[in-house]
């Protein structure tokens, strides 16, 4: 009888733990009108690799900083001239994004530009980050803009912002910027791909 119940405790044991498992890497399940073929999707996909492969490039990373102090160029230096976050993510009065960042990129200056040029808002800093965390933070609809998962693809695949990192124009030396290691067609498969197969995190 003894033995029996501990048969049986050792089972419970272990069917608790693949729980366990399985719901920590559940997909984020949600309803979407997209046109997604399911798969057997894998949560070390690739998809989720190429994602955040762009997101902690510095075209991206660069204007997520967890410092309120954006960020220039591949080495991540502080902006010139002193810059801060300031009101709503676009420097202070005396200082705003858009007395030098246009809604274009200027050759002759070298300054970059994209509509509605900012910051990221401050939860959604990612700078020192792992990738885990920055995929959560990404989800997390109290830090993301209360962005549903459908409204999330619309932004990372149509925000003019977003898609200025594979257009991000020359430098004030005439050097071309560097630009994400996915293209920027591939990038957008992924984020759709992703999505619609449930978001999977990879576990830590």
């Amino acid at each position: 009888m003894l033995r029996t119940i501990t048969g049986l405790a050792v089972i419970i044991g272990i069917l608790l733990l693949v729980l366990s498992v399985t719901a920590k890497n559940r997909p984020n399940t949600f309803e979407h009108s997209l046109d997604v073929q399911k798969e057997s999707y894998s949560v070390e996909h690739e998809d989720f690799d190429r994602i955040i492969d762009v997101l902690t490039h510095q075209r991206c990373l660069n204007c997520h900083p967890s410092d309120n102090v954006p960020k220039q160029g591949d080495n991540a230096h502080p902006h010139y001239f002193g810059m801060k976050r300031g009101n709503n993510d676009k420097g202070f009065e005396a200082t705003s994004c858009t007395t030098c960042h246009q809604s274009e990129n200027n050759a002759y200056s070298g300054v970059p530009g994209a509509p509605h040029w900012s910051l990221a808002p401050a939860s959604m800093g990612w700078e020192g980050l792992s990738r885990i965390e920055i995929a959560k933070k990404l989800l997390d609809k109290t830090s993301n803009g209360d962005r549903t998962h459908e409204e999330l693809i619309t932004h990372l695949t149509e925000d003019e912002l977003v898609l200025w990192a594979w257009d991000p124009g020359v430098d004030a030396n005439g050097k071309e910027r560097t630009l994400p290691p996915v293209s920027k067609e591939r990038f957008k498969e992924a984020v759709i791909r992703w999505f619609g197969n449930g978001a999977i995190i990879p576990s830590e």
